[in-house]
């Protein structure tokens, strides 16, 4: 199962990327201007990973609550099935932020705007399910941080978009890899 998520995690890296960039090619957008590198700076990065790893410890916070122990899709309960280890995390949170982010924020948020655009994120993640209402409450959970990051996007660009998903997922997959790690020794 592991070597599946990687896979998935280089198709994200690679492919998402690219799907975003033909989507927004058609409207006569070059590739440095879907890609910002002239936006690449300290503070958007800073500010971004700040909000990713304060809204990750927020989730990790709210996630303990009774509520979520009788979810059949428990995101611990998928890391573990993984056996992933830190850096198979890590990995994956930088195919996740850069993959996903480029495709969401730069590529379909120009024409469908933050509200829909992050509302689909969240739907396409399986968060919003209407026959789990628990489930659903996670998708809940998460949805106020993509707003953030879709409105981010406008002030601050795509890197600020990006360093924040990476820093949730580090964060998530760090709580839920070690707790993995305990539980086993």
């Amino acid at each position: 199962m592991r070597k599946r998520v990687l896979l998935f995690g280089w198709v994200t890296l690679l492919l998402f990327p690219i799907v975003g960039f033909l989507l927004r090619y058609f409207t006569n957008t070059n590739w440095r201007h879907f890609f910002e590198l002239e936006k690449i700076s300290v503070i958007p990065l800073g500010y971004g990973f700040e909000l990713g790893i304060a809204y990750g410890f927020l989730a990790l916070l709210l996630m303990q609550a009774p509520i979520f122990e009788t979810l059949p899709n428990r995101l611990d309960k998928m890391v573990a099935a993984m056996e992933l280890k830190w850096c198979h995390g890590l990995f994956l949170s930088i195919c996740a932020g850069v993959g996903e982010e480029l495709l969401f924020r730069s590529g379909i948020q120009p024409f469908l705007g933050w509200a829909l655009t992050s509302i689909g994120f969240v739907a396409l993640h399986g968060y919003l399910n209407p026959r789990n209402w628990r489930f659903s409450l996670y998708g809940l959970i998460i949805l106020p941080f993509i707003f953030l990051i879709s409105r981010g996007f406008i002030v601050f660009g795509i890197w600020f978009c990006i360093a924040a998903h990476v820093a949730y997922d580090a964060v998530l997959f760090y709580a839920l890899i070690d707790e993995n790690k305990s539980e086993r020794n």
